[in-house]
């Protein structure tokens, strides 16, 4: 009898801590959007002292150019355009820089969205899905960030994030405002690695004589 209880006790004591180191890896397990910034390297940007790039958009009939310097860690910023050169700090933007961090904002989330979906708050996704990608149409894996109509310059606009089971992204469709009807459908293409960083250099559309586009990367790191 004593032997009976002697090992009902141990098995109740195994399962229960079975159970406790399952519950424990669930809450441990990283979402989507971790995966994703985590196959992108976010591990190394603590590392970053400084990262310079440019910022490139052809059209049809026109070419829009920015150079940026920005340096994460004391939130100083430089733009560099054909017209001017301005220097602001993130945390002192006033109404003469605020143009300038606009655009920044924007380049910035172009360049390093992976990193953005942990970073930024107010935001939500979607369960992931498997879908087709509207350009490439094959199979991949889907997630949709959502911002809140509260935040950013921007507010309440959303991402479908097409992403592959590395958890690369390879194509975004961008709808201004959670609009229905796509505002800009792209490639995520020609990921290279700049001192741990995987960052997609261009941008492409299905249609049209349009391509957005990296150069002059440059990741200084401590």
């Amino acid at each position: 009898m004593k032997n009976s209880l002697l090992l009902l006790f141990v098995l109740v004591a195994f399962f229960s801590c079975k159970q406790k180191e399952e519950a424990k890896i669930v809450t441990n397990e990283l979402s989507v959007a971790e995966k994703i910034a985590n196959a992108n390297g976010i591990e190394n940007w603590k590392n970053v002292k400084r990262i310079d790039f440019t910022f490139n958009v052809s059209r049809d009939t026109s070419n829009t150019k920015r150079s940026w310097r920005w340096s994460p860690k004391t939130g100083d910023i430089t733009l560099i355009s054909e017209t001017d050169t301005i220097s602001y700090n993130q945390k002192s933007v006033d109404s003469l820089s605020m143009n300038a961090d606009k655009k920044f904002i924007n380049d910035k989330f172009w360049l390093l969205a992976p990193f953005q979906l942990v970073w930024d708050k107010k935001t939500t996704f979607s369960e992931p899905s498997k879908e087709n990608a509207p350009i490439g149409k094959n199979t991949l894996n889907k997630i949709t960030l959502t911002y809140s109509n509260e935040v950013g310059y921007t507010p309440g606009d959303a991402y479908d994030l097409y992403y592959d089971d590395d958890f690369f992204i390879k194509e975004w469709i961008y709808r201004k405002g959670n609009s229905i009807e796509p505002t800009v459908i792209s490639t995520w293409e020609n990921y290279q690695d700049f001192n741990g960083l995987k960052l997609a250099l261009v941008r492409n559309k299905e249609e049209g004589h349009w391509k957005l586009y990296f150069t002059g990367i440059n990741v200084e790191v401590e």
